[in-house]
């Protein structure tokens, strides 16, 4: 009897022993999935900051390009001035080479004007300041540039100002246009 009593008491450890092995194994089992989960976190965030570092290095330097926007500007407006005197020739050439050295050193980091007049009008890139009749043109075709736009790297920084095309009203639509303004003249009264 003692025998039995000895075999059950071992019975019951080896029990307990296997469950404390089995809590053990499911415990360590917890404790290595959340291990991988958090180095799997720490990684992805390790891609974010890097992204984000780059991003940053990228477009550093994106306000003084968008402040020296408005030297080309002033430059630009020199130049078509200077053309109508023939006297200040040497200015304008003096000017002339300025201005390209500075788009040249522009482009080499990143500054890239956008090319509007002939295109159609993409407001992306575009900001339209009034419509212009034209015959020739087709509709919401930029046929005028008020003002140049800029991309810095793959952002625009500054919209072209332009003058985008309608067609020209009809008689019929004018005819319309002046009855209906008798009509609100007439409503006024």
């Amino acid at each position: 009897m003692a025998e039995n009593q000895e075999q059950k008491e071992n019975d019951q450890t080896i029990s307990n022993e296997s469950e404390d092995t089995e809590s053990l194994k499911k415990m360590l089992t917890e404790i290595n999935d959340k291990y991988v989960r958090l180095y799997a976190e720490f990684e992805n965030y390790k891609k974010f900051a890097a992204r984000n570092k780059e991003e940053q290095l990228k477009y550093a330097n994106e306000s003084l390009v968008k402040d020296l926007l408005t030297v080309i500007d002033h430059l630009e407006l020199a130049l078509q001035h200077s053309y109508d005197n023939k006297t200040l020739n040497s200015l304008s050439e003096g000017v002339e080479l300025t201005l390209k050295e500075l788009k040249t050193v522009l482009e080499k980091y990143g500054l890239v004007s956008i090319d509007a007049l002939g295109k159609p009008f993409d407001p992306i890139i575009h900001h339209a300041m009034t419509q212009v009749e034209s015959k020739d043109a087709n509709e919401n075709t930029v046929v005028q540039e008020l003002r140049k736009g800029y991309m810095f790297k793959d952002r625009v920084i500054r919209a072209t100002l332009v003058g985008v095309a309608k067609k020209p009203l009809s008689t019929e639509d004018l005819e319309s246009g002046s009855s209906q303004n008798q009509t609100v003249a007439t409503d006024e009264k």
